[in-house]
């Protein structure tokens, strides 16, 4: 018999009794992995998981392939995988609170960060999905007056997801919800260090009546699938698509790591560039594959850049032991090659805090800047002009920074803003970074910036919103329709719940001086 968990909240924000069982979950049923092994923490037990094993994986594909061929792909209309779809994020949204409160018992995030970006992001990317289920079609050609062609779009099959460690609940709705749209069934692994919401959420599947097979869950270490998805680390992912080719030549979706630049311009409001930096690399405690972790400031302001951003920082714990020692080993580097520490540098307590940390006095060839780190360290580094910068850059006024992004190698560029996700927007990285573009992607590639201060982009620039199709390479541009520009008569808006990705909505502010963004007005050091 499966564990459960079980336990009595009594928080400012949250107060009820939680149980729910923690075992595998294949085939609609909760069941003990083949061994009979648990996963054990490195830190302070939470409670006991079932740990899956290759028998447990096979039980798995076995029943997600049962349920393909008979109750969900082509054998069910895409209105029941909508309906279902969207009776799912109904009980997500019923047990919001609930979600948050496990997404941060078990990530060591706050309470309103998971409730109001990671769960408030699922529950809008899965109804996003579920919108799109009963559009999936195909197409046809006249080819001469007596000749048709048709061509249709058709599942997968089953589908793998391996999840990383952050965001547990929004990685998981971002995998689920483009597979089951199509009508793909799903065998899904959480990150050992984070499975818990994952597990509530198969329950939820189960309430919402999935049939059983469609979405199977397996925590652990480590028949036919046709398609891999991997929320991880670049070496995972090379891990992953030579498995991939050494089979039966699985289509692969990687979402890897990345070392990002965040570029300051001499023309920017410094305070809410300095905002906006302390977001980009200290939320989710840096552990984030888009945080800017590479600050690049021009030379005339790079001295009071650094005297504002480092006066704003954000606290909170490493997901694991494992983590928390990697970082550490990053910060002795720097310290061992010269670089300079401007704040931080060291561990705070005997929990797996670390002090934000930012290193200055750096060089390319060093491995803090090389190399991703995950976690609340970063580098700035001065710069004198654009070609500067871009060789800088790609070393690893708004029409100024349009003209930059196509140049960077990136997958998603940010103007005037940081970590601004959306349901309809594609999101993921180039070469190392990622293939193709995993999360809520339903769209091809859309030329430019999503926003354009100057004009707004004719409808006959944007490519259609189709679900099955993406191109090769999808590039983002995101920006934010207010400009930092120092001569602006009234004050641009810093982030708040306008800008920061999936907070609730809620009134707008008027335009005021400069604020703390929102991560930053709780737990700030």
């Amino acid at each position: 018999m499966p564990s459960t968990f079980a336990h009595e909240f009594k928080t400012p924000t949250f107060k009820a009794k939680v149980a729910f069982r923690t075992g595998l979950f294949i085939n609609g049923q909760f069941v003990d992995g083949s061994d009979n092994t648990t996963i054990d923490s490195n830190g302070k037990v939470i409670t006991s998981v079932s740990e899956g094993t290759a028998k447990d994986v096979d039980l798995a594909v076995e029943a997600a392939n049962e349920a393909f061929d008979t109750t969900w792909g082509l054998h069910a209309p895409g209105t029941q995988h909508s309906i279902l779809m969207s009776k799912l994020a109904a009980l997500m949204e019923k047990n919001a609170d609930e979600l948050a409160t496990l997404e941060a018992l078990d990530n060591g995030k706050t309470f309103n960060w998971a409730r109001n970006a990671d769960v408030a992001g699922s529950i809008d990317c899965i109804c996003y999905y579920a919108g799109w289920a009963n559009k999936v079609t195909g197409q046809v050609q006249e080819i001469t007056e007596d000749k048709l062609t048709y061509a249709r779009h058709e599942p997968i099959g089953v589908v793998c997801h391996a999840l990383t460690l952050r965001f547990a609940v929004l990685m998981m709705a971002w995998k689920l919800g483009p597979a089951l749209a199509c009508g793909n069934t799903v065998v899904l692994k959480p990150s050992e260090f984070t499975p818990l919401t994952a597990i509530r959420m198969c329950h939820l599947v189960n309430e919402a009546s999935f049939p059983p097979g469609v979405v199977n869950v397996l925590s652990g270490y480590g028949n036919t699938i046709e398609k891999v998805a991997c929320t991880g680390s670049t070496l995972v992912g090379r891990k992953i698509m030579e498995a991939a080719a050494k089979s039966n030549l699985k289509n692969v979706t990687l979402e890897l790591g990345g070392k990002s630049p965040n570029i300051i311009f001499d023309d920017v409001d410094i305070e809410q560039a300095a905002n906006w930096a302390a977001f980009g690399i200290f939320w989710n405690h840096g552990q984030t594959c888009c945080a800017g972790s590479r600050i690049f400031v021009q030379e005339g302001i790079h001295d009071e850049f650094l005297k504002r951003f480092t006066e704003k920082n954000s606290l909170g714990p490493q997901v694991s032991e494992i983590q928390f020692n990697r970082i550490m080993s990053y910060i002795v580097s720097g310290k061992a090659v010269g670089a300079k520490v401007e704040i931080g540098g060291e561990r705070l307590g005997s929990e797996g805090f670390i002090r934000p940390t930012i290193f200055t006095n750096v060089d390319p060839s060093m491995k803090i800047v090389q190399e991703e780190i995950f976690g609340p360290v970063g580098v700035v580094i001065k710069f004198k002009d654009e070609e500067d910068v871009i060789k800088q850059a790609n070393d690893t006024n708004l029409n100024r920074a349009i003209n930059t992004a196509p140049r960077l190698k990136v997958g998603t560029a940010w103007i005037n803003c940081v970590n601004s996700l959306h349901s309809n927007v594609p999101f993921g990285g180039f070469e190392q970074s990622g293939i193709a573009m995993p999360g809520p992607v339903l769209a091809q590639a859309i030329p430019g910036s999503l926003l354009d201060d100057e004009k707004d982009q004719d409808e006959d620039d944007i490519a259609p919103l189709t679900p099955l199709s993406t191109a090769r390479k999808t590039r983002t541009n995101t920006s934010i329709k207010t400009k930092f520009a120092k001569e602006e008569k009234t004050p641009a808006r810093p982030p708040t719940a306008e800008a920061v990705p999936f907070m609730s909505p809620e009134p707008s502010p008027p335009p005021v001086k400069t604020t703390v963004p929102f991560p930053f007005t709780e737990h700030t050091m």
